[in-house]
């Protein structure tokens, strides 16, 4: 933790749930709840709820959950300290200084100082476009049709043709040569101190949080690289960045669009498409990927249409869908890139061809075809047995079923002669190199894995009756322990909500705060909090399902004592505990 509990817990009391977030959701009270619009992925129907008396929200759409804290850490996309600070201060709530080694202040200091320089100069060169020494990159940028609301939005600038200019004026402020040179915008040498950018247009780049992490210029004339980025610092990593991200995080799209280079996010958020994002002059990376994943789980991918941008295409789909995202490829033909397309054919044609874009593994088999002459019997069958062999990635009989339907329309081969090429090849290839069915060892592991997950969700089940209905406490006194929980995250959860129910201040706002640091086991914390029964407990089947799931969590946690127990006493009476089991029946009445 930053802050002692009793700080974090001050100040999330102080902040009510309902009105902080009712500052940003349109908010409906129905019942003990409020409900509204998700404002963390795309609905049409109410399914975000925020229960004052939980002092926590969730939404049953998407899964977000959580309490005041962690509402502002994923709206606002604020680190926990962050947050505190800004729920303190609306709070009236003085926080202590946070403590830090002499080590950890020094690189908070750091990174501090590195932030401040390159807001510095990001206002530096977005003064120089604006004045006679910057006519060159302002005439580039309004021949690009971009409007003056565009370059103040994305904070475009220019850096003068001086090979120190900005040296010279980071120097004015104070700054020592030792901190310039960690910067990355000037490079410091025995003979003298250049800067890293003259005579190009500047385009700052922004982290998530809207800070100035680095910048890209583009040169003006023929000089070279074209495309010059800021190196690797303590704030900037070009691999864990995206170009535009701070904008397209709040769009209201359920899909981000991925293009590649500063100017192709800047027209396409001038046109309207403010979900658009672009890598840092570099290869798609499977950070980038993950940084992604926090926001949507569709992207589709608008690169250039030549020979480069299909390559990038290709490389950059197997990286995404490793993260369990839904990958489409758009065709921009016969225009080369996102901004030439929107100057020839506007936004309603970009639109139009954004609904028509193409599922990524078909677009793999469309390229693929394109090595092949297809009006050679011998190429032609070469195709059919590669396109054949990609079919076998598929494990799911299935979805290999579908896609194979799909590409027989598509490229009119017909469906049983793929198919039957399909498995005949697949019955051919070595066990190693295909989908393996499971062996009895993996089918044993699979039913292991059943019952594994068959315990987790009997005590998640019991957990969420508990918070639910306190009352049932009594149902399972001296039959249900907190250490009766195999699964170690529901038994520290157990933990602390069998502690606070002892103590009389069941609080499951509070126990979030424990859990705020992990954001994946936080929504699986929060989750338990949240999930509702769908039928009361008064009837039949439910009783039987408490009394069922009370049964489970027992035997298992007997199981699991039975497999280390030191000697025959201890087991033998296990052995008679788990015989009480079988007969266990908890009466509701």
């Amino acid at each position: 933790m930053y802050y002692p509990e009793e700080i974090i817990e001050e100040v999330r009391m102080k902040n009510d749930i309902v009105d902080v977030i009712s500052g940003y959701v349109k908010l409906q009270k129905k019942g003990s709840s409020y409900f509204g619009l998700c404002p963390f992925h795309n609905e049409k129907s109410p399914s975000f709820s925020v229960s004052p008396g939980k002092q926590m929200y969730y939404c049953f759409g998407c899964g977000a959950g959580g309490n005041v804290l962690t509402f502002l850490m994923e709206y606002e996309n604020y680190s926990f300290p962050e947050a505190m600070n800004a729920l303190a201060d609306r709070a009236g709530v003085v926080l202590p200084k946070i403590e830090y080694s002499k080590e950890a202040r020094a690189q908070a200091d750091l990174r501090a100082s590195l932030l401040e320089i390159n807001k510095l100069a990001a206002n530096y060169f977005y003064y120089q476009l604006k004045h006679e020494q910057g006519a060159a990159g302002y005439r580039y940028l309004t021949g690009r049709q971009l409007s003056e609301e565009t370059i103040r939005h994305f904070g475009l600038g220019f850096a003068n043709k001086t090979s120190d200019d900005l040296y010279r004026y980071l120097k004015s402020k104070g700054y020592e040569d030792g901190l310039l040179a960690q910067t990355g915008l000037v490079t410091i040498e025995e003979r003298g101190a250049h800067d890293k950018f003259w005579n190009r247009v500047m385009f700052p780049i922004l982290d998530v949080n809207n800070r100035v992490i680095g910048f890209g210029g583009r040169v003006m004339g023929d000089g070279e690289p074209k495309y010059l980025n800021s190196p690797e610092t303590k704030v900037f990593d070009k691999s864990r960045n995206l170009y535009g991200l701070n904008f397209a995080r709040i769009s209201r799209e359920k899909y981000l669009l991925i293009c590649e280079g500063y100017m192709d996010v800047i027209a396409m958020h001038q046109a309207g498409f403010t979900n658009a994002v672009a890598s840092l002059g570099t290869a798609f990376t499977s950070q980038q990927a993950a940084l992604l994943k926090r926001y949507t789980d569709q992207v589709i991918l608008t690169y250039d249409s030549d020979g480069a941008g299909v390559r990038a295409a290709l490389r950059a789909i197997p990286i995404l869908k490793q993260t369990g995202m839904s990958v489409k490829v758009l065709n921009m033909q016969p225009y080369k890139d996102p901004d030439e397309f929107m100057k020839n054919l506007g936004p309603e044609a970009f639109r139009q061809r954004i609904s028509q874009a193409k599922n990524s593994f078909l677009f793999e088999i469309d390229v693929l075809k394109q090595g092949y002459d297809m009006e050679d019997p011998e190429q032609k069958t070469k195709f059919y047995q590669e396109t054949a062999r990609k079919l076998l990635e598929f494990p799911e009989a299935l979805e290999r079923d579908n896609y194979i339907q799909a590409i027989s329309r598509e490229h009119f081969i017909p469906y049983e002669d793929l198919r039957r090429l399909v498995n005949s090849l697949g019955s051919k290839m070595s066990p190693g190199t295909l989908p393996r069915p499971p062996v009895p060892e993996e089918g044993a592991r699979r039913r292991g894995k059943e019952k594994e997950d068959g315990a987790r969700q009997s005590e998640r089940l019991l957990l969420t009756w508990l918070i639910e209905n306190p009352a049932l406490f009594d149902k399972i006194e001296g039959i249900i322990t907190p250490e009766d929980f195999v699964e170690d995250l529901y038994r520290q959860t157990a933990q602390m909500v069998f502690a606070g129910h002892a103590a009389g201040n069941l609080n499951p706002a509070s126990i979030l705060n424990h859990f705020i640091n992990d954001e994946d086991t936080y929504k699986q914390v929060a989750a338990l909090f949240h999930a509702s029964l769908k039928e009361s407990l008064s009837n039949e089947e439910q009783k039987k399902a408490f009394s069922d799931t009370v049964r489970k969590i027992k035997k298992n946690s007997l199981d699991a004592a039975s497999r280390n127990a030191k000697d025959i006493e201890e087991l033998q009476r296990i052995i008679k505990e788990q015989a009480a089991v079988q007969k266990l029946y908890i009466s509701l009445e």
